[in-house]
């Protein structure tokens, strides 16, 4: 049975839905240490299946579950034994599955390495969170135009659209895996209306919008992997960009609300330093403030990194000219 990858994680997130299933992604970091530990070599339930990607063996999981991850694709044997490591020998989930504000999200199992990968982790609570605070702060109207630049797995924009009234929600993403994840998600979260679009930012994406959310890539990636790699000297480039071209894109009383990171060197913030100019030159107004002042700290060490003394998780609401 071959099924399409979006069809397959429905039908493996409902299955889960009507488990209990619950998961709190942590930091690649995190999770590395907690697979590190004694007795965490096979997974033992559903959490270590689809949430700490451990290596199961067949008969944890029943007959139906299996045939839709095998029709997925998103199912593959364990060749940690082979290389001479822990445990290994059975199978691997090549999904995993989030739980974020009373929603499930699929996303890509950890290791998240290939090209196409599709992120999940503390990153899309903050994101989500931040979203949420500004739209109780100041709501969306009816019938609102929302889009979710960049969607990876979708949380963005899910929670954006679940937030207002009737409102018409597109994700878009040049990665044409992480669009099969969204897909998936909005099902998950009944918007079933949520439209779709492959683009690189708005290339191909017509019209404007009221509310434009991001949480684009912001490292700095030797493999320049699309999830991960935000371009420019220090991440910031595609930031830069999305801040920029969103002020075009935007209806009349419309905001942005870009999460990103932003490398401090000796105190100051690059790209703040770049991008505030881009916004009050277009005419427009924003807020800027930091929401964590200390994230993937274990980037530092690498030599793209030699000047800065810490990356910031921040937010960017600005709005165009009236």
């Amino acid at each position: 049975m071959t099924l399409p990858l979006s069809d397959a994680l429905v039908l493996l997130g409902r299955w889960l839905q009507a488990a209990g299933y619950q998961f709190t992604s942590v930091t690649p970091a995190t999770h590395a240490r907690v697979n590190a530990r004694s007795g965490a070599d096979m997974a033992r339930s559903l959490r270590d299946v689809f949430g700490w990607s451990r290596p199961f063996h067949a008969g944890l999981l029943p007959a139906e579950a299996l045939d839709w991850l095998q029709g997925g694709g998103l199912l593959q044997e364990d060749r940690q034994r082979e290389q001479g490591k822990q445990g290994g020998g059975g199978l691997r989930s090549r999904v995993r599955f989030s739980t974020l504000g009373g929603q499930l999200y699929a996303h890509s199992a950890y290791p998240t390495l290939e090209a196409d990968a599709v992120f999940f982790g503390p990153d899309s609570y903050r994101f989500v969170s931040l979203i949420e605070a500004e739209l109780g702060h100041q709501p969306l109207g009816p019938g609102a135009r929302i889009l979710d630049i960049g969607c990876g797995a979708g949380p963005g924009g899910i929670a954006a659209a679940l937030a207002s009234l009737d409102s018409e929600l597109f994700l878009a993403d040049i990665n044409p895996q992480a669009l099969a994840f969204a897909r998936a998600n909005a099902q998950l979260a009944g918007l079933l209306d949520a439209r779709f679009v492959q683009s690189d930012l708005f290339a191909s994406i017509e019209g404007r919008f009221d509310l434009i959310v991001a949480n684009p890539p912001y490292l700095v990636d030797a493999g320049e992997r699309a999830y991960r790699h935000g371009g420019g000297a220090l991440g910031s480039g595609l930031s830069v960009r999305i801040a920029a071209e969103s002020l075009e894109r935007l209806a009349p009383g419309g905001r942005l609300i870009l999460y990103t990171g932003a490398p401090i060197v000796e105190g100051n913030d690059p790209f703040l330093k770049e991008v505030a100019p881009l916004v009050e030159q277009a005419g427009g107004l924003f807020s800027y403030r930091e929401i964590d002042p200390d994230v993937f700290g274990e980037e530092l060490d690498l030599p793209a990194y030699a000047g800065v003394e810490r990356i910031a998780a921040v937010a960017l609401v600005a709005t165009p000219p009236a």
